[in-house]
């Protein structure tokens, strides 16, 4: 069979035949594909009466809990279908109300198709937290009803959360690219014990039938490679979901977005268009990637030794950028950084990425080489701690170092909320290397997501009756929506839609019938879902005021406190210089406990000693030191 690595340049693999593995990657599909596939743990939540509850990014305190009736909705939903004619229902599971979680679900009468399954990277009032994923409880009771799940590429806000929730929707069908196959697959090594995907290569010429929805793709540019928008055509009307998107007319290693295809899907009619809003705030249209290599050649021509570049690990458009370029300016290449080795070689693999026979070089091999000569592809231009680039600069790295000589670019823009990380890392660089390049001085990174004239772009090219904006903070969708009618969509036709909420579509008029549950689940190491609000309130409490542990050893006969009470104090005072503070609690702890025990009732209630001592003990603290510690007590009897 002939092998992925050779694939023409246009990324396109030969028809009806599947890439060796491993597979995955946003591919792009075979031009003659067109085969229709039939297809609370126990928690300290007495420790202390100063707790605080969890700051949201949607802000507030999470709100009750609401009920919602399975068999009630359905039957309706098939009220309003009698009355009304054919009804389509979109439900966002996530990236309503945030950047990232992306799940969206497509329901017609009895068939459900989902759109993505991707993570949230959490919020700095998240401590521990490793990821959110999607709240699938709506989904679990029908699952039978699902078709299929499409991917739209590989970046983990779409793909990330698939090992999770796999298992729970009952292993249901994927139809992705063969890059993001690749992807998938490269990540579900890394989770065993969940079920393998069954996953079905498409690509823009596919045509899949999933129950009442006969699915279309077309492609479209991000920011990498191989990336689909899907159009959902039922007897209820067509949906056009762009998934994330940028229009590039000069793009790289890869062709445009087909503009025809769109304008044909204008003509045929549609009748909602959901697209991505990520951008919705940026006037004007991201700059071409072609742009961005000429950008990086400027560098490549003055840099007099080592080029060091940092971007995003699946950022696979400026890898090979940055491979040409140290290919036809003699350096070699060095990978740096887990993920982005493993992107790398899944779509080296997978022909699409283009490298020559001997440019890519092992970390060991580096002193062989001259500084000119070589080139430093790595993950890190977030600033994050234990990154590469953050490592390079901290003298970490087991065989990298900087040098005065070094040129570091920065091909990536700065994520929301790592600014002063990314700052405090071009301060050590600053120090450290010769020449330090950012997109903010140079044209050398260009975003993945459509500003404002792409996005109004596209909804003239598609001409939909309804607009729902998607995979953005609510400002972003409400933006994009105010763009919707600067393009002639009436202000009734564009919804704003928050995770969990119902939208019913019709011929007549698009609205919001229903609320589902969207409580956050959180994945904490092996846990997931197990880390309640009790439990981040508790966390953020003890990253905020520490704690303060009390241990009392008690005569069983007498009720009096024997030696000293001990105490542990972490992230509250410093023990040594608290030595007066030390002694009064220990005095007061004595107190307490004697006052109720020496001649109080038998049995010892020692339940409510141990709430007497984390009261008084707190407020004592609280009036000493104006910070509220959560307050453990720890009562021995003996």
């Amino acid at each position: 069979m002939k092998t992925p690595s050779s694939f023409p340049r246009s990324n396109t693999p030969p028809s009806g035949r599947r890439p060796a593995k491993p597979e995955g990657w946003n591919a792009q599909r075979p031009p003659s594909a067109g085969a229709t596939a039939q297809r609370s743990s126990q928690d300290t939540r007495g420790a202390s009466r100063g707790h605080r509850a969890p700051k949201f990014k949607n802000g507030g305190r999470p709100g009750p809990r609401r009920t919602f009736s399975d068999s009630g909705s359905s039957n309706l939903l098939k009220n309003v279908e009698a009355s009304v004619g054919p009804v389509l229902r979109f439900i966002p599971l996530g990236g309503c109300g945030e950047v990232g979680r992306s799940m969206y679900v497509y329901e017609y009468e009895d068939d459900i198709v989902i759109v993505d399954m991707g993570l949230q990277f959490p919020d700095e009032d998240m401590p521990g937290i490793d990821y959110l994923i999607p709240n699938i409880e709506y989904l679990k009771p029908r699952k039978k009803n699902i078709r299929g799940i499409i991917i739209t590429h590989g970046h983990y806000d779409h793909i990330g959360a698939i090992p999770h929730l796999l298992d729970g929707l009952g292993n249901p069908q994927i139809y992705t690219t063969a890059l993001t196959r690749g992807m998938i697959l490269k990540r579900q090594d890394d989770f065993k014990q969940s079920p393998k995907p069954k996953i079905e290569i498409i690509n823009s010429e596919s045509h899949v039938k999933m129950g009442n929805f006969d699915i279309e793709f077309f492609h479209v540019n991000h920011n990498i490679p191989d990336c689909v928008g899907i159009v959902l055509k039922t007897p209820g009307g067509t949906a056009v979901h762009t998934g994330d998107f940028k229009f590039d007319h000069t793009p790289v290693n890869e062709k445009p977005a087909d503009f025809a295809r769109l304008t044909q899907l204008g003509n045929q009619g549609v009748t909602v268009l959901v697209s991505e809003s990520t951008d919705a705030e940026i006037p004007g249209h991201q700059i071409s990637e072609m742009e961005v290599q000429k950008s990086l050649e400027v560098i490549f021509n003055v840099a007099q030794g080592r080029i060091i570049a940092a971007t995003f690990a699946s950022l696979l458009t400026r890898v090979q950028q940055l491979i040409w370029l140290s290919e036809s300016h003699g350096r070699k290449v060095l990978i740096e950084g887990y993920s982005m080795k493993q992107n790398v070689a899944v779509a080296q693999e997978l022909g699409y990425l283009k490298i020559k026979s001997g440019t890519i070089i092992d970390s060991k091999d580096i002193d062989n080489y001259k500084d000119a000569e070589l080139t430093i592809i790595c993950t890190g231009a977030q600033g994050e701690d234990r990154a590469v680039l953050m490592r390079i600069a901290n003298n970490e790295h087991k065989s990298i170092s900087l040098k005065s000589t070094d040129s570091v670019v920065f091909s990536s823009s700065v994520i929301p909320g790592n600014e002063s990380t990314v700052q405090r890392l071009k301060d050590i660089l600053y120090k450290k290397a010769g020449k330090i390049f950012h997109y903010s001085s140079m044209d050398i990174h260009a975003g993945g997501h459509a500003k404002r004239d792409e996005l109004k772009q596209m909804i003239e090219l598609t001409k939909p009756k309804y607009l729902i904006p998607i995979h953005g903070n609510y400002f972003m969708l409400k933006l994009h929506a105010d763009l919707g009618q600067e393009a002639g969509i009436p202000k009734e036709n564009t919804m704003v839609v928050e995770d969990g909420e119902i939208v019913q579509i019709t011929s007549h008029e698009i609205k919001k019938i229903d609320k589902i549950p969207m409580d956050h689940v959180m994945v904490d190491g092996l846990g997931v879902g197990d880390v309640k609000e009790v439990v981040l309130r508790d966390r953020q409490h003890l990253a905020e005021d520490g704690i303060f542990v009390i241990i009392a050893i008690v005569d069983s006969q007498t009720g009096r406190v024997r030696t000293s009470p001990d105490i542990i104090s972490r992230g509250f005072i410093y023990l040594k210089e608290s030595q007066d503070l030390l002694k009064e609690v220990r005095n007061r702890t004595r107190k307490i406990v004697e006052e109720m025990t020496v001649n109080g009732e038998r049995p010892i209630n020692w339940t409510y000693i141990k709430d007497a001592m984390r009261e008084k003990i707190g407020q004592y603290l609280f009036t000493k030191t104006q910070r509220r510690p959560m307050v453990l007590p720890v009562v021995i009897e003996v």
